[in-house]
């Protein structure tokens, strides 16, 4: 791999393969195997992280200039998210699946602190640009607060965990990033949605980023569930839990769009293979964890089959995602 062109997209392999081990092991229920296959997901998302962390580090240390050139790209700069989320994903893995609640604390202090650096620096640099043309605004966007609304993931279950000032400050760090961050999601989705109505199409390889809307939706319909039910100090759960109801019916639209559109690009355009495809894999697996989510909380049979339908969709789709890109890799491409 040339560390030179090194994508930080790369690490939304990380995300949607994490993604895939949590809704394994959520719906274990209903195949036991798929327990053991979350365990694995496990073990080989890590080693797939670190693994590629060595050429993303090299990249900042030897081709430094060409890594501060894509963070201030107004398209790529966005993707530099998704190795804090990925470790927030790992997070969730380890505390959910392998139940190793210290190794799981370490990864989602480091990522939750990469998230909310992330999550100031990009917005930065997007603000002080002179001109940014509207070409550049995708989906992608919604990746700095897509972290933030995914810190109480696990964070969410730490609160009850400790006493004192340190449970404070998870709740202060856990209800500000659920906040901030679907606020400026909702604020970046009216941007997105200009950009979809009034400019043509998004170039044929960008496509896949159609998906990444239900990364927030999903993401946020677990987390301010996972966040209500732990959180000591609110008496009235229903209202959050109405909420997050809601915002998981938005997601049932955007699915069924995004599946419109993607075959709009299939049969009209182009669909081709790029690191891009990985914006198929975590969105979709967060909103079948927030299906699940819902489903249990209002016991919704009907719900949990609906998630359970689409997580063969995700298996497929990071199936056929894994061996495009490791049959691309060996090619060098």
């Amino acid at each position: 791999m040339n560390t030179k062109k090194f994508a930080p997209s790369w690490f939304a392999s990380v995300m949607g393969t994490g993604g895939l081990a949590l809704v394994s092991n959520a719906y274990s229920k209903y195949l036991f195997i798929l327990k053991d296959f979350g365990i694995f997901l496990t073990y080989l998302n890590t080693a797939l992280f670190f693994i590629l962390l060595i050429p993303w580090i090299h990249r900042w240390v030897k081709f430094r200039e060409y890594a501060i050139r894509d963070l201030v790209h107004p398209a790529i700069s966005h993707f530099y998210g998704t190795i804090a989320i990925g470790l927030l994903v790992l997070s969730a893995d380890y505390l959910l699946i392998l139940k190793s609640f210290v190794i799981s604390f370490y990864l989602w202090v480091f990522g939750a602190a990469l998230t909310i650096l992330f999550s100031f620096l990009i917005p930065y640099l997007m603000f002080i640009q002179k001109d940014i043309d509207l070409k550049n605004v995708t989906p992608a966007w919604f990746i700095p607060p897509v972290g933030l609304i995914v810190i109480p993931l696990s964070g969410g279950f730490f609160i009850n965990h400790f006493g004192g000032v340190i449970r404070e400050i998870l709740v202060f760090i856990n209800y500000f990033a659920w906040g901030s961050g679907f606020f400026l999601y909702l604020a970046l989705f009216s941007v997105v949605m200009h950009r979809f109505i009034t400019h043509e199409p998004m170039p044929c390889g960008m496509a896949p980023s159609i998906w990444i809307n239900l990364g927030p939706i999903g993401a946020g319909t677990s987390t301010l569930i996972i966040l209500a039910s732990n959180s000591y100090f609110i008496s009235f759960k229903d209202i959050f839990f109405g909420f997050a109801l809601i915002f998981w019916g938005f997601g049932v639209w955007w699915f069924f769009m995004a599946v419109i559109m993607t075959i709009h690009y299939i049969k009209n355009l182009n669909l081709p293979y790029s690191l891009a495809w990985w914006a198929f894999i975590f969105p979709l697996a967060a909103y079948v964890s927030g299906s699940h989510s819902v489903a249990s909380v209002f016991q919704l049979e009907v719900v949990d089959y609906f998630g359970f339908s689409l997580y063969f969709l995700l298996l497929a789709l990071w199936t056929i995602t894994s061996i495009k890109t490791i049959i691309n890799l060996t090619k060098g491409r």
